[in-house]
């Protein structure tokens, strides 16, 4: 009895010295979710087609969604702080060139968190010769960057890679499908142009177009590392092997509701400094 006795003093010391230690756990990981997050980029943090037919649907983006299919970033972090507001400021269509302005959208929202994933413009194109060159890629997304470090100085700001479009042609060559969709709608032409093509000048073209996202991959890792508060994907999302069942059936080429979660499940482990 006397041990029992002993036992049960020792486990309820234990429980009492953990609950503090819980109690600041939580208490830590709530002052650090932010109060306000903004989403920059293009189509895919719209969340385009992933859930009506060629329509913007930013309730299922990864990053500022608020559909618990996807669970984005802002349902995770609203899991510490009920309170937090979240701003879309993505635009379908955009390139690099675009971020300028959304840098300062973010900045006039005080974002306290900011998620960039862009590019995908800048290399799908009419053709090879119209994507953006590397240089150019470089120095608009560094005044963006710089646009953020200035305006908001203590914010935490997260870069995705692009996806890998070379994979995408992978998985969707094959289908009748996709292949009529990108025809019908000319997309991505620089990569998506004679998807069954085997000739040495098609395989070329497909492997430079490739190298241009990974020089833009390049670009966005190496300036994200330039600043404190920046943290990239470590390309997570370059080397995730989407299938094509993760993408709209409208066009095979925007992720659909399970391709915005898969999106939100790699980006937001690469993001773990946050909490």
């Amino acid at each position: 009895m006397h041990t029992l006795r002993r036992a049960l003093t020792l486990l309820t010391a234990v429980m009492l010295a953990f609950i503090p230690a819980l109690t600041l756990a939580n208490a830590s990981q709530a002052a650090q979710a932010p109060g306000v997050m903004a989403s920059m980029g293009d189509s895919i943090t719209r969340g385009f087609n992933a859930c009506g037919y060629y329509l913007d649907c930013p309730s299922r983006s990864w990053s500022t969604g608020s559909s618990t299919s996807v669970n984005s970033h802002y349902l995770r972090l609203r899991a510490a702080n009920p309170s937090l507001v979240a701003y879309n400021d993505a635009k379908t269509g955009a390139k690099v060139a675009d971020m300028a302005g959304q840098a300062q959208q973010a900045v006039s929202q005080n974002a306290g968190y900011v998620t960039i994933l862009i590019g995908a413009n800048d290399a799908c194109t009419s053709s090879e010769s119209t994507m953006t060159s590397v240089a150019d890629f470089e120095a608009r997304f560094r005044t963006a960057m710089q646009t953020l470090a200035t305006g908001l100085p203590n914010a935490s700001i997260f870069v995705a890679t692009i996806p890998d479009i070379k994979r995408l042609w992978e998985a969707g060559k094959g289908s009748s499908s996709a292949r009529t969709a990108w025809a019908a709608f000319g997309i991505c032409k620089s990569m998506l142009a004679n998807p069954l093509s085997t000739a040495q000048a098609d395989a070329d073209r497909r492997d430079r177009v490739r190298q241009r996202v990974v020089d833009f991959n390049n670009v966005l890792t190496r300036v994200c590392s330039e600043l404190a508060n920046c943290r990239h994907d470590g390309g997570a999302v370059f080397s995730y092997p989407f299938t094509l069942s993760q993408l709209s059936t409208w066009d095979y080429f925007h992720p659909n509701t399970g391709g915005q979660a898969v999106l939100s499940e790699v980006t937001y482990g690469a993001a773990g400094f946050l909490l």
